[in-house]
């Protein structure tokens, strides 16, 4: 059958290489044959391609080194996976035979469904049922042909066994396995023919289609990700912070050297007493949580009767060298001590998203070791991690190499954010990396405005020494959760001190952080907890107005001593956390107050800093 199989397989090559080619080659009007006049339009493409090739490089060979963009090119991570990838058995004799043996069965299995070999069953093109499907795939265009319908269901094939054989490698630690596991399939995303101009027979019709147009548009676009250093996901142009994002009103009334602190403008005229702190991720911008109008959590939560203040970080650069994990604590607990001051209350409620959710946690330990706990009224934590053994795929990303190498990454004492950005997005590198690379480098399409892809490209640079300890204090030693083995600002940190109320949010389908992960903070704190399970993911689960009418949310009145027994025993409700949330936040407290004087920042005998949403989010 093998024989069989590859000798037709052999006289299909040489029966579709023509077919194939034709699509590039011919790249003619349909029913119209090569001429002089459609080689001359062929050739003037091929100079324009070398023309925007050639300038672009002239134009780095006149810049100066220091001012060449770092591309993160997720090819450099690939080569990294690629050296992982030597572990699997591939030179096998048995693991060979029967790679073999089902790639001919393949072959043969397919090829017969268009009317060649002995399996031969129909002679039709349309509607074929293929043994293999994946959404990257999903184009007719990939089934129309015999040559793009065995290549992609051999690259399915063999994708399905590399996985396979990495994670039935034995005689390695739990961590190198998942890494291990995690490369494998890192690799056969970045290696399927969906990603290459000659293999996506798509990107070839749409070249055909365009007369062209698009493999320009598409070198174009990948010239200016290389000049910025960065892959592109939405319009350059179509947002602008402050007028059609992050547009909620208010002010910045203070500032530090690390962050400012935004107030919002009420739209009531009675507040809950306990204002609000929001403290976001430093690794990402503050506006994920004021995108637009519509989807906005902090517009929405001013509505609700909320004082809300916002944290702006300042993206890093060489003067934050020396920041660590003492100055981002202390910065919050500054924070939480100018809101009681400028509005004279007891305490403030708070939000930790994040990675600042990590850092709230210990926030809240050393207030709590100090005897100042009482400043807290109440924590809520976004997606946030404490005890980080099982923290996702991220932890594929904290040996002590890789460690190691973010300092040769940072120089000047801060990593790129575009580093980052890679980083996160490879941890769904066909979403956030190869789809766009087929639509915007093979197909040209055009930039879509998409305010939250918008966001996700906004990079923040970090501080090198705080990101090294967090990675390896946190995600690789996993020391948070072990008392008094940390410290803040002289204070060790117990967890377990906490007593102060707690919201605790999952999102089902997190990748950065595992609802499983979050669970494990309701182990730790002491004092009244609450746990939701909401749908959707990292963003899209927090990000969530009820508005929108999406996803759904669980929540479970009982004792649950696990996120399985949470599960277990959930009920399920429609459409949005968020009013599940205020409701808890005011059952804790709702007295309210006028929305007057300092309430209303920038209002008569209040000084601020500048309008909302300041300057420390548009630094690059």
């Amino acid at each position: 059958m093998a024989t069989d199989a590859a000798e037709i397989f052999t006289q299909f090559l040489r029966d579709q290489a023509r077919e194939a080619a034709g699509l590039f080659g011919q790249l003619a009007p349909a029913g119209g044959g090569p001429n002089a006049q459609e080689a001359v339009h062929w050739a003037e493409i091929a100079g324009r391609l070398h023309s925007i090739w050639s300038d672009y490089q002239m134009e780095q060979l006149n810049r100066a080194p220091g001012q060449r963009p770092h591309y993160s090119d997720p090819l450099k991570w690939i080569a990294t996976a690629e050296a992982v990838v030597r572990q699997l058995p591939l030179t096998d004799p048995e693991v060979q035979q029967t790679l073999w043996n089902e790639v001919m069965d393949v072959m043969t299995s397919v090829l017969g469904e268009y009317g060649l070999g002995p399996r031969a069953a129909k002679d039709e093109r349309e509607d074929r049922e293929l043994p293999r499907k994946d959404r990257r795939f999903a184009d007719p265009h990939w089934r129309r042909q015999p040559f793009f319908a065995v290549l992609h269901q051999l690259y399915l094939l063999l994708s399905e066994r590399a996985v396979g054989l990495a994670e039935g490698v034995d005689g390695i630690e739990p961590a190198r396995k998942a890494q291990l596991v995690f490369a494998v399939r890192t690799l056969v995303d970045a290696l399927s023919p969906a990603n290459f101009p000659l293999t996506n027979p798509v990107a070839l019709e749409k070249a055909n289609e365009t007369r062209g147009e698009s493999l320009v548009r598409g070198f174009e676009n990948l010239l200016s990700d290389m000049r910025r250093g960065q892959l592109t996901h939405t319009s350059a142009s179509a947002f602008r912070l402050g007028e059609n994002i992050a547009v909620t009103p208010g002010k910045v009334v203070h500032e530090t050297e690390l962050c400012q602190i935004l107030q919002y403008n009420p739209t009531t005229d009675k507040v809950l007493a306990t204002p609000l702190v929001i403290f976001p991720p430093w690794i990402n911008r503050f506006y994920i949580l004021d995108l637009n109008a519509k989807k906005s959590f902090v517009r929405w939560a001013v509505e609700q009767g909320i004082t809300v203040f916002m944290i702006s970080w300042k993206s890093a650069d060489a003067s934050m060298a020396d920041i660590t994990w003492d100055d981002y604590i202390g910065a919050q607990i500054e924070a939480i001590d100018f809101v009681r001051e400028r509005l004279k209350v007891p305490s403030v409620h708070t939000i930790g998203y994040c990675v600042a959710g990590t850092t709230l946690a210990a926030t809240l330990a050393v207030l709590a070791r100090t005897g100042a706990a009482e400043k807290v009224a109440s924590a809520t934590f976004f997606t946030a991690q404490v005890d980080f053994e099982e923290a996702g795929d991220l932890k594929n990303f904290v040996d002590d190499q890789q460690i190691e190498t973010i300092g040769h990454l940072s120089p000047e004492g801060y990593i790129d954010g575009r580093y980052l950005a890679a980083t996160f997005n490879i941890l769904r590198g066909n979403d956030l990396i190869w789809s766009y690379v087929e639509k915007n480098y093979l197909k040209g399409e055009d930039y879509p405005a998409f305010d939250l892809l918008h966001w996700n490209g906004d990079v923040t640079n970090l501080p090198a020494q705080w990101h090294r300890d967090y990675l390896r204090d946190l995600y690789r030693d996993n020391r948070l959760v072990v008392a008094d083995s940390l410290q803040a600002r002289g204070v060790p940190i117990d967890l377990r001190r906490i007593a102060t109320p707690v919201y605790i949010q999952a999102g089902r389908e997190d990748h950065i952080a595992p609802p499983a992960s979050v669970w494990k903070l309701m182990h730790y704190v002491t004092g009244p907890k609450t746990f939701l399970l909401a749908g959707s993911g990292h963003i899209a689960g927090v990000v969530n107005p009820p508005t929108s009418g999406k996803y759904q949310y669980w929540t479970n009145e009982g004792s649950p001593d696990s996120l399985e027994a949470f599960v277990a025993g959930a009920r399920e409700h429609p459409g949005s956390w968020w009013p599940h949330w205020s409701d808890w936040l005011r059952s804790l407290d709702g007295r309210e107050v006028s929305a007057r004087g300092k309430r209303r920042p920038g209002g008569r005998g209040d000084r601020t800093i500048e309008d909302a949403p300041g300057r420390y989010v548009m630094t690059r």
